[in-house]
């Protein structure tokens, strides 16, 4: 069974196989900053050299200083030992701030970047993809990118500069005592890498129980997973799945702690051998080796350990770096399905027309809608109806262009939506779907989402053409009052007019009406689509009740994804065609 280990690093190896990083395009991230980082890489090496000079002060007080009561130069030593270690310790502040900048700088970018085209991918990314996955390249790959620099970078820097300057220094020192560390060392930094290995597998599993613990919690204590629960009787079930999580994470967290204590005893054990070795070496007979030379060398030899067993862990992070890369790069690469118009134009009226539409799902094996032709002019308002899955929000989401048809055009006062920016668009075109999304905030901040200059008298107006303005101006904090995470502080109508007078605050010139009033009782549905239906926008109904569109314009039955009838209410019924039949079934079903 593959350790959690070995498992990231197969990932890693498989996200770098199926999307190769170039060094070139990595480096191009830092060439803005070359400056700085050539800055970090000569205080790196100046810290190095100055840590390998403390021992050197240190024989030097202990074989001479001392023994000859010279206290001039003791106290010059001293004085050395203390600004050396204050000077150190001043340039490890100013190299962390210059590549921590150097790092958010690079960080923030690519942040943006990404989520900049992210918001240029269709409405077919994000139902393809898993959302927690979306979020993690943007949130936790991209703040990877800071220990890129500083740590990753920065380490390799400071490990190699260190190794360097503390083995020059040992066989300065002494060529005897070196030769003796260069033998221990090897198995020295097996046996703590070991025991390294055996701490992380350890953890991971422990984080791993840990998330699945964070998930129930959030799954099953937020509105909708207590809503789900306690609807299906499930309390009992949760519970013990959440315990035997909890309950398995004591076994986790004793075997962390026992692998962080033999990590310890490791290298406990081995601080131990090596400074006795090194005193057995140094006090044979015929050696010479001074007190003070035996101290410095102690002093370089726990020094040389550390960066010695980080060089080891170079080609594990630069792995997981260039994966890092790979992934975020991913989707800097993703190509928008709808690209925006390199001159775009702007329509002259709000008259619609789908001519020869189609269109099918990436994947599916048939259109989902099918030589669509269908014209609205400006002023009125079309009903689409037709069975569940028959192609009618298909076709609003092509009128709003969330997709682009698979062949056909749709045009808005004769310009197809293709060649309409995404600004006029949206100021053009109004959607209200069955779907609600309210923010997390106050009904004032939701409804200024759509249009942030608008009054609160003009609030008011659309909360009133929603037919929601009594509901809100009955609670104590109107238009202050927190809606709740998805809007679930209201009912699902009053969410639903909510959205409605969200989209009316912009006055589009065609609004789309996908089942928006769904969850509303008949006469308050009925109120509100008369009300639309009175304003002088271009207008697309989806209803969810056939009796609340008979008095548009224009009613087109969608069947399998093509149009089969087009007409008024009156002529359809005459026909006694496929809309008559939905009008029957629909009778039969409200009356039984």
């Amino acid at each position: 069974m593959r350790t959690s280990t070995q498992t990231k690093s197969a990932e890693d190896l498989e996200q770098l196989a199926l999307a190769p990083v170039h060094f070139s395009r990595v480096a191009a991230l830092f060439r803005p900053h070359v400056g700085t980082l050539g800055v970090v890489v000569a205080l790196i090496v100046a810290t190095s050299g100055l840590t390998v000079v403390q021992p050197f002060l240190v024989r030097r007080t202990v074989d001479e200083a001392i023994p000859n009561q010279d206290l001039r130069l003791l106290a010059w030593l001293v004085a050395a030992m203390i600004g050396l270690t204050v000077l150190t310790q001043g340039i490890g502040v100013i190299q962390t701030f210059l590549s921590t900048r150097v790092g958010q700088t690079i960080m923030h970018t690519l942040r943006t970047d990404v989520f900049r085209n992210l918001q240029r991918q269709s409405l077919d990314f994000f139902t393809s993809h898993r959302g927690g996955e979306v979020q993690s390249r943007l949130t936790n790959d991209v703040a990877g990118m800071r220990n890129v620099v500083t740590t990753t970078a920065t380490s390799i820097a400071t490990n190699v500069t260190t190794t360097i300057a503390t083995i020059v220094a040992m066989v300065a020192l002494s060529p005897t005592l070196s030769l003796l560390s260069l033998v221990t060392l090897p198995p020295a930094i097996y046996l703590t890498r070991q025991a390294a290995l055996l701490r992380r597998r350890v953890t991971e599993k422990h984080q791993r129980a840990q998330a699945v613990m964070q998930q129930q919690i959030s799954e099953n204590l937020s509105v909708s997973g207590v809503r789900l629960t306690n609807t299906l009787g499930a309390q009992e079930r949760v519970y013990e799945q959440f315990y035997d999580v909890s309950h398995e994470l004591i076994d986790l967290e004793i075997e962390q702690q026992l692998a962080g204590r033999w990590r310890m005893a490791t290298l406990q054990v081995i601080f131990g051998i090596i400074p006795a070795l090194i005193y057995l070496v140094a006090g044979w007979p015929g050696q010479g080796i001074s007190i003070g030379t035996l101290i410095a060398f102690s002093t370089l030899q726990t020094q040389i350990f550390r960066p010695v067993t980080g060089l080891l862990n170079v080609s594990a992070q630069w792995v997981a770096s260039m994966a890092l890369f790979s992934r975020i790069f991913e989707y800097l690469d993703l190509k928008p399905d709808v690209v925006e118009p390199s001159v775009p134009r702007v329509p002259a009226s709000a008259d619609v027309a789908f001519e020869n539409v189609s269109f099918r799902y990436p994947g599916a094996d048939v259109d989902a809608v099918a030589g669509v032709s269908l014209d609205i002019p400006a002023g009125t308002t079309t009903a689409l109806v037709g069975h569940t899955g028959s192609g009618k929000s298909t076709v609003a989401s092509l009128l709003a262009r969330l997709a682009d048809p698979t062949s056909g055009t749709v045009t808005i006062g004769g310009v197809p939506v293709s060649q309409i920016s995404a600004s006029d668009r949206a100021d053009m075109v109004g959607v209200v779907s069955q779907e609600t999304y309210l923010l997390h905030a106050t009904v004032r901040d939701n409804l200024l989402f759509a249009a942030p200059a608008a009054t609160d008298d003009e609030l008011w107006a659309a909360l009133k053409t929603a037919r929601v303005d009594d509901v809100i101006a009955a609670l104590p904090e109107g238009l202050d009052t927190m809606v709740g995470s998805r809007g679930y502080r209201f009912s699902g109508g009053e969410q639903q007019r909510l959205s409605l007078a969200r989209t009316l605050l912009r006055k589009p010139s065609i609004l789309i009406l996908d089942e928006a009033t769904s969850a509303l009782d008949n006469e308050t549905e009925k109120a509100i689509q008369e009300t639309v239906l009175d304003a002088h926008a271009t207008r697309l109904v989806i209803a969810h009740r056939l009796s609340t569109i008979q008095d548009a314009d224009q009613i087109a039955v969608l069947d399998e994804g093509h149009v089969v009838e087009v007409g008024s209410h009156d002529e359809l019924m005459a026909r006694a065609g496929a809309y008559a039949a939905l009008v029957h079934a629909a009778d039969k079903e409200e009356h039984r």
